[in-house]
């Protein structure tokens, strides 16, 4: 494991001490309800929508027996929300009848139901149960270990076996965590902010194309 890595890690936590799942949730239903509804969405409108969606079904087995245009009223803020709704219902209808309503904490369980791949798989696994099977690569995440050098993949699930293998596996919760608070607050994605990037000395850009941006040093 290089000390870069394990440096930028340090540097991170030390940048954005608060950095934890945006997602409001009570629960690893909530929370699996909210990733889903997450895809193509921010957490912010995420956060807007589940209060009155989670009021009115609170629980797999209410939300499986829900009717398909009352989920899609509720969610539509969220967008792609037809689609998404469909998820919501097929999913909550598998784990009412295959795992009692409960969210299961195996990655090979979540992954077959509708809606859920590894990421939100991983999301799941490692902030509502504590042990995730890998780090959670969003856009964000992809992007910014691609300017880091710490993957060259576009992929996102060979983004994560790279990060696997050189991230601490007590920091893969975390790390997700403080790249995403890092690309919405300096990293941005078209107008990163390299002068006051705390990362700046171990970060060679590669793949950065963007125009400098008015006092950044690119």
């Amino acid at each position: 494991m290089s000390q870069d890595i394990l440096k930028i890690i340090r540097i991170l936590k030390r940048s954005y001490p608060e950095a934890k799942c945006s997602l409001v949730h009570q629960d690893p239903f909530q929370l699996l309800v909210s990733t889903i509804l997450s895809a193509q969405c921010t957490d912010k409108k995420v956060n807007e929508v589940t209060p009155k969606l989670f009021a009115k079904y609170p629980e797999s087995a209410k939300l499986a027996k829900a009717p398909l245009e009352k989920i899609e009223s509720i969610i539509q803020p969220t967008g792609f929300y037809r689609q998404k709704a469909k998820s919501l219902k097929s999913m909550s209808e598998d784990l009412v009848s295959k795992y009692t309503g409960q969210v299961p904490a195996q990655m090979n369980q979540l992954v077959q139901l509708r809606g859920v791949g590894r990421k939100t798989a991983n999301v799941v696994l490692g902030n509502a149960f504590g042990r995730p099977d890998g780090v959670v690569v969003d856009t964000h995440v992809g992007r910014i270990s691609r300017l880091l050098g710490l993957s060259k993949h576009k992929d996102p699930e060979k983004v994560e076996q790279d990060l696997n293998k050189i991230i601490p596996k007590k920091d893969w919760v975390i790390f997700s965590h403080l790249l995403i608070e890092h690309g919405r607050q300096i990293c941005k994605s078209g107008r990163p902010k390299c002068s006051e990037c705390p990362l700046k000395s171990l970060c060679p850009k590669l793949g950065l194309n963007n125009p400098p941006v008015p006092g950044d040093v690119m």
